[in-house]
């Protein structure tokens, strides 16, 4: 297969690695991307695996609570900053944000083709289309999720004006001001610093044996001349420093470098006689992992002037 420069680019942007590296990774992997990606992991090149994350779109997130035990969370998007930050677009999305909290729909299409609460005539279809009509840009409403608190409570934190939306699901025996406002910090800490698991319980063998795998060829390469037995050692040392990265209650308090989040969350329970355990955490980042669209105005400009 041919590898073009825009593959050697994408990869380059996905990976932050350098262009002959890059280039390299496609060729021993045939154009596969995404086993271009693993590659130049198991060769040590890639910066960081950014693609997942990519910030890519305009929107917003929003959140609603209701009565700590009902919550809900949606993401919707615009064409541009300017639109996202408009009232009029703002206060679709938190009309759709308290339609999703009472909700029964299950999936997307269940839920758009529902009607829609301010006017029953419609839908929320209906409503989204009218919406981009009045706004001039294409709008969507791209996921949403809710809880319900069954045995605890619920809260939310929103950062950047929407750009990043959390809520956190802890099961506790007492709801007072002084746990919703540790719950409110644990969801900051989850908005910073993006953890992907609650605690190394949810983490899957699937998952411990590929980052083993990886582990295990970036050590090999960086140590050639070390015994087995010693690289066994450092990805293990390696591989609980990943789980403290990646395990939101495994990680370091940002609001404190002596706790950890569970050490946190375990002394303000204590402090308030409480029994509290975080179960679930949901965040959404306005436009991640959709591709934004490279605007190429002296073209635009260049084409209109031809048409006419």
């Amino acid at each position: 297969m041919a590898i073009t420069a825009g593959m050697v680019k994408e990869l380059r942007e996905m990976t932050g690695a350098g262009m002959m590296d890059c280039k390299k990774a496609l060729t021993e992997t045939n154009g596969d991307m995404d086993a271009a990606v693993e590659f130049l992991r198991k060769n040590g090149q890639a910066k960081a695996e950014k693609k997942a994350g990519r910030i890519a779109a305009e929107g917003i997130v929003k959140t609603v609570v209701k009565d700590d035990k009902m919550a809900a969370i949606v993401e919707v998007n615009s064409e541009t900053d300017f639109v996202a930050k408009n009232d009029e677009f703002q206060g679709f999305v938190e009309a759709v944000v308290n339609q999703v909290v009472d909700s029964d729909a299950a999936d997307m299409d269940a839920f758009m083709a529902e009607a829609w609460a301010a006017d029953t005539s419609k839908t929320v279809k209906d409503a989204l289309v009218e919406k981009i009509a009045v706004i001039g840009e294409n709008l969507n409403i791209r996921r949403f999720e809710r809880v319900n608190a069954e045995n605890g409570c619920v809260v939310s934190y929103i950062h950047g004006g929407g750009r990043i939306g959390v809520l956190v699901v802890a099961d506790t025996d007492v709801v007072n001001d002084e746990i919703k406002t540790c719950l409110k910090n644990v969801a900051m800490q989850v908005a910073a610093m993006s953890p992907k698991y609650v605690s190394r319980d949810e983490v899957s063998q699937d998952f411990l044996d590929h980052e083993k795998e990886i582990l295990l060829a970036q050590a090999k390469q960086e140590n050639p001349e070390k015994p087995d037995n010693i690289i066994e050692k450092m990805i293990i040392g390696r591989l609980n420093k990943e789980m403290k990265e990646i395990c939101l209650l495994d990680q370091v308090y940002v609001q404190d470098g002596d706790l950890t989040v569970a050490k946190y969350v375990d002394k303000v329970a204590k402090e308030n006689g409480a029994n509290v355990t975080v179960k679930k955490f949901i965040r959404f980042e306005t436009g991640e992992g959709i591709e934004k669209k490279q605007e190429n105005f002296a073209e635009e400009v260049a084409a209109q002037m031809a048409g006419n």
